[in-house]
């Protein structure tokens, strides 16, 4: 469950790029933009920083912290670290000390993420002003399949995401976001310190 919501958190920001159709209405348009911002800023080349919490009741419960920038990543929660420097991904259990090693881009290394894969083209966009922020929300067209709809809360003043609610057939859940910070991370951030862990047991999974 846990790396089910953390795909899907990734995933839907993930679009290389979001460009309006013509035949959209100005509303759908402008939805594309603001979207296609918030890319900009959680994958951009200064890269960026959030804080993600996750409860639902009686099932399941996480929060962690997650770096981004470009193809590399870092996350960090209470049972494990993972560190990708778009070259090797590595995935450390805490409990355990235990790291196992993947290909940066292979599928192994998450299979999850492979069944929730973003296309942009897939959706109808909305854009809606209110109180708390901008809602943009996502519909998904007929026949596909994993993500059916996305509601993603941007704040007014930095557009920076607030919330992401995602449907999954009759599954929901919201994403809290806390903490957003966009620029100076450093590349050697996703670098995997070994010298920290040399005391860990590896699994090479290349």
């Amino acid at each position: 469950m846990k790396k089910i919501l953390f795909a899907i958190a990734i995933c839907m920001m993930a679009a290389v790029s979001i460009q309006a159709q013509e035949h959209e209405t100005p509303n759908a348009q402008q939805a594309r933009r603001m979207f296609n911002e918030v890319y900009q800023k959680v994958y951009g080349r200064e890269g960026s920083s959030l804080h993600y919490k996750v409860n639902i009741i009686g099932i399941f419960k996480t929060e962690g912290t997650i770096w981004m920038k470009g193809k590399k990543s870092r996350f960090m929660d209470e049972k494990y670290i993972a560190w990708n420097d778009d070259v090797t991904y590595y995935r450390l259990e805490r409990k355990k000390n235990t790291v196992t090693i993947y290909d940066a881009h292979s599928e192994e290394r998450d299979k999850y993420a492979t069944k929730f894969k973003f296309e942009p083209d897939n959706y109808n966009y909305s854009i809606k002003d209110s109180p708390k922020g901008y809602y943009i929300t996502l519909k998904a067209k007929k026949g596909v399949k994993g993500i059916k709809e996305a509601r993603v809360l941007l704040d007014k003043k930095d557009r920076h995401p607030i919330n992401v609610r995602i449907k999954i057939g009759i599954f929901h859940t919201t994403i809290k976001i806390s903490d957003f910070t966009h620029g100076n991370i450093p590349d050697n951030y996703f670098v995997f310190p070994k010298e920290q862990y040399k005391h860990c047991k590896f699994v090479d999974k290349r």
